[in-house]
């Protein structure tokens, strides 16, 4: 899933099946325009040092701004701010309709980018 293809993007992606927990920062709204945050479980699809491709039934607005956590399959934990790039309600991966989004990673240090980058560095892409 995503906007660019492959050669496009400055961050390789490497496939990761892992649950990853998606907290909203900006609040949304619901029918009657009260404000609500949302803290979901969701799919991880695809990682980058740069950002996640995520699956989910109830996709984000793009540029609403995230807390997105997960833990590598190495044990390592990752947390980080992120914005939504884009979001797509319906999109074809692997014959299978399904919706989902983008999460570009906000604002790491090169500390907090260490334990992905030793993930991904060992991951094949």
């Amino acid at each position: 899933m995503g906007d660019s293809s492959a050669s496009q993007r400055r961050h390789p992606r490497v496939a990761l099946e892992l649950a990853v927990r998606l907290t909203s920062i900006d609040p949304e709204r619901d029918r009657s325009g009260a404000p609500f945050f949302r803290a979901t479980r969701e799919q991880c699809a695809n990682v980058s040092a740069g950002g996640a491709c995520l699956r989910t039934a109830d996709p984000l607005a793009p540029g609403s701004r995230v807390l997105l956590e997960l833990e590598l399959p190495d044990g390592q934990a990752f947390e980080t701010l992120g914005r939504i790039a884009w979001s797509r309600s319906v999109v074809l991966h692997d014959g299978v309709l399904e919706a989902g989004c983008g999460v570009e990673f906000l604002g790491l240090s090169s500390e907090e980018r260490a334990p992905l980058e030793r993930w991904l560095g060992g991951a094949s892409v």
